[in-house]
């Protein structure tokens, strides 16, 4: 197996341990990772989106395969089962994952999902019949940011609060 894709298979294993540190461990620090929802994140962000993701997600179960990787880049493939909290709907999301890396650690993470179907799973009727709309999207991704802000805020205050 390619070191690569090694590193992957840490990152994917790691998450459905629920161990966000062992994630983080797989990400070069300049990291860049983008997705449907949070489009472009800066690694301190992304490491706070697992980390919030991990924490939050109870019944949260992970399948994953590693497709391919090399010196440059690789590929994955992750369905993830929960709760969506906000609405206490069942969500089943199928991830394409794609990878490059620099310094034997990820650099660039994008995910690909249909916003859609995800929104449907989540939002119920509303999003199935909304979610493909440019306004329902963007309220989605207003609302997964400032989730994620305040996360951040809050474990900022946490680690001050413990020096």
């Amino acid at each position: 197996m390619h070191p690569n894709e090694l590193l992957i298979e840490k990152f994917y294993s790691s998450f459905q341990k629920g161990d966000y540190v062992g994630m983080l461990e797989c990400y070069h620090p300049n990291v860049q990772f983008s997705d449907p929802v949070f489009q472009t994140l800066s690694a301190a962000q992304a490491q706070a989106m697992w980390e919030m993701l991990v924490t939050r997600g109870k019944d949260l179960t992970l399948s994953y395969k590693v497709i391919q990787a090399d010196d440059e880049s690789g590929h994955g493939y992750w369905e993830a089962s929960y709760t969506f909290s906000r609405t206490g709907r069942k969500v089943l999301n199928k991830v394409n994952s794609s990878f490059r890396f620099k310094d034997g650690k990820i650099i660039e993470h994008h995910d690909t999902f249909d916003i859609w179907k995800w929104a449907g799973m989540a939002l119920g009727p509303s999003g199935r019949l909304m979610g493909w709309s440019p306004p329902v999207k963007k309220a989605i991704r207003k609302q997964a940011l400032a989730g994620l802000d305040e996360f951040m805020v809050k474990q900022s205050a946490n680690k001050s609060a413990a020096k």
